[in-house]
């Protein structure tokens, strides 16, 4: 079992950069496939990024594609989005999420552990 905390989001403008951190306790995060997810106002929840255990294969949603940037730190059981030239159209609750599948999964139901949620605001 692992639990996930999410930090990092804010308000900030159009063109501007945000890095959310997930934090993830116990000592099997390493063999964990990652994702980020999003989920805006009266929208279903959407996948952002995911990266695989290994941190060789990595996998975005189109639109972030060029501006975000999933990364992970086995040694601290930390997972990173870096997040640049920030659009309203981002503006969200970021969720990280947590895999014993062995897969690169983009699909929410195949995510097992879910953190709390980090609000990202992008004001035009």
């Amino acid at each position: 079992q692992v639990q996930l905390v999410e930090s990092g989001g804010g308000l900030v403008q159009a063109g501007d950069s945000l890095r959310l951190s997930c934090a993830a306790s116990g000592r099997t995060f390493s063999s964990y496939t990652m994702g980020w997810f999003r989920q805006a106002p009266g929208k279903e929840r959407e996948f952002v990024a995911a990266i695989s255990a290994s941190t060789i294969s990595l996998s975005y949603k189109d639109s972030v594609k060029g501006r975000f940037t999933v990364s992970r730190d086995n040694a601290k059981n930390t997972l990173f989005l870096q997040m640049n030239n920030l659009k309203p159209e981002d503006t969200a609750v970021y969720y990280c999420a947590a895999t014993h599948l062995a897969t690169l999964e983009t699909t929410a139901g195949h995510f097992r552990y879910w953190g709390q949620g980090t609000q990202v605001t992008v004001s035009s």
